[in-house]
């Protein structure tokens, strides 16, 4: 089986965070968000995950080497396709048609989930959904009375479903996909200026596929900051059995309120830091309270009280005690 990752978006909402760094990198819990989502994939499938292909924009050799380098610890061949205008989608999967093409999952680099991940042979496809409470906000699904998909609708002006897709679909068979994403693109299907997946699903229903929907048991959202911050509480809570605290983080009058994420060559000297912080490796924290927080790689703190915030690499943020959102190698206070 195969995992294609479209990741090629901008990230807008996470900004200033992703004028640096590509959201999917973004650390949950010390991990990046990408590289968590096909740990789970891999962990919930009973399959052999024989190849992982990522669809980007122009985010460097460097980014490129670390996508391989995260298939390789999977056992999958990595590889990396370009999609160098945003059209949609259905577009930036169809970059990756080489690889389309046997059992695919398509998983969008923007969301983590717990999930019933066993799949069917019987049925075609399998579309994970989240029963929601503002289905005008999402794509939907309405189905019949054998749980079989009908109808593919995108942010619904009217009561139609409240089955919301989280962004995971499997096809058991890639090539087919590939061939409907074409169609799309050959026949210039657009709706607001973009080729849409949901398209091809309709298609793909109305010539007899059957689509199931997947029983999602948690949806993380990591498309702001906010919900970025919450998703590193859950993934936190989750594992909260795991030690997740480096074996030469440096503690002098410290307490550390499990859980949490410390990283290596952390040092925290006189300062609360939990529950729910991850710490990236090599920072500094001193004279302060952090709670609820992610604070990434190389960052200082000191005489600081902060919590629902997000503070990035290279940071230096001193005598402030209010929630902020602070991209890399930034300055605040003094």
């Amino acid at each position: 089986m195969k995992i294609i990752v479209p990741m090629a978006g901008m990230g807008k909402r996470m900004r200033p965070h992703t004028l640096t760094i590509p959201k999917p990198l973004l650390p949950i819990a010390g991990k990046p968000i990408v590289q968590r989502l096909v740990e789970d994939i891999a962990a919930l499938s009973d399959e052999k995950i024989e190849e992982i292909a990522f669809i980007i924009g122009d985010f460097g050799e460097a980014v490129e080497a670390n996508l391989k380098s995260i298939a390789a610890a999977l056992g999958a061949k990595g590889s990396v396709y370009h999609q160098e205008e945003a059209l949609g989608t259905a577009h930036a999967i169809l970059c990756a048609k080489e690889s389309l093409d046997g059992k695919v999952i398509v998983a969008f680099a923007d969301t983590l989930f717990r999930a019933d991940f066993k799949l069917d042979d019987s049925k075609d496809g399998v579309l994970w959904v989240q029963q929601i409470e503002n289905p005008e906000q999402f794509g939907v699904v309405k189905v019949d009375d054998d749980q079989v998909i009908t109808d593919f609708i995108e942010k619904p002006k009217t009561f139609v479903s409240d089955l919301a897709m989280i962004g995971i679909y499997y096809f058991k068979d890639g090539a087919n996909l590939a061939s409907e994403l074409q169609y799309l693109i050959d026949n210039n299907i657009i709706k607001g200026g973009e080729y849409q997946l949901p398209d091809a699903l309709k298609n793909m229903t109305e010539k007899g596929l059957k689509f199931t929907p997947g029983t999602v048991i948690d949806w993380l959202d990591c498309g702001n900051k906010n919900a970025t911050v919450l998703t590193n509480k859950q993934v936190l809570e989750f594992n909260k059995d795991k030690n997740w605290i480096s074996d030469d983080v440096k503690t002098k009058d410290a307490v550390i309120i499990s859980p949490c994420y410390i990283g290596k060559g952390v040092v925290i000297e006189r300062s609360v830091v939990g529950p729910h912080v991850s710490i990236g490796d090599g920072c500094h924290i001193e004279n302060s309270i952090i709670e609820n927080s992610i604070v990434q790689s190389n960052s200082t703190v000191k005489n600081a009280n902060f919590h629902n915030s997000m503070i990035g690499n290279y940071v230096e943020y001193l005598n402030q005690a209010e929630e902020k959102s602070l991209g890399d190698y930034s300055t605040h206070g003094k």
